[in-house]
């Protein structure tokens, strides 16, 4: 029952936290609050530098508390508040992933992805953390794999490597305006072989 009771003091407190930041119109995001004998700890995010004297004054009067403000990140939001990816499973920043790295848009584009930002951002809106760990992997399926756009022969002639699917290691070639064929990359050899390194 007490810890009921403290649940529901501190969606109280959420509660007036948000309404506080929105009488005084202050770009910021109060997602969580966690209380303590006499102190209120209020976690937010924000894009800008925020004069909050205002906020604390507010707050501090409406709740009794001492407040303590934590400016984060909207990937340690996401990280705090939790949830299931787009794959189905728990965050990987809630569960395992130790540290934020930086994340480019060129792994997305390395690893085929459609450049939606619906498909390659997580839930915090950045692009998804796993894009890091997931780089090398491809890096590896992709070594010896002909390139986009250059030209190869196959079993049926001549013809230029329209899509690559790294993860199958297969090709999609093109002999003519709508002849196209896949075929496992093992299939195809270069038409022009790079010249080896001088030794």
């Amino acid at each position: 029952r007490g810890e009921r009771d403290g649940d529901a003091e501190k969606g109280q407190a959420l509660r007036i936290a948000k309404d506080k930041a929105a009488d005084l119109r202050l770009p910021l995001k109060v997602f969580r609050v966690e209380k303590t004998p006499g102190k209120l700890l209020v976690y937010y995010t924000s894009d800008e530098r925020l004069d909050l004297r205002d906020f604390v004054r507010d707050l501090g009067s409406a709740t009794g508390l001492r407040l303590e403000l934590r400016q984060l990140g909207v990937r340690d939001e996401a990280k705090v508040v939790g949830g299931i990816g787009s794959c189905g499973l728990t965050l990987c920043c809630t569960t395992w992933l130790p540290d934020f790295v930086p994340v480019s848009i060129k792994m997305a584009k390395d690893q085929g992805l459609v450049l939606s930002p619906t498909k390659v951002s997580g839930q915090c809106g950045r692009l998804k953390c796993c894009l890091v760990y997931e780089q090398a992997g491809y890096a590896e399926l992709r070594k010896g794999l002909p390139k986009l756009g250059k030209r190869v022969i196959g079993a049926r002639g001549e013809g230029r490597v329209v899509e690559v699917d790294v993860l199958r290691q297969r090709v999609r070639v093109s002999y003519g305006p709508g002849d196209t064929e896949v075929v496992p990359a093992t299939e195809v050899k270069p038409l022009f072989p790079s010249a080896p390194p001088a030794g």
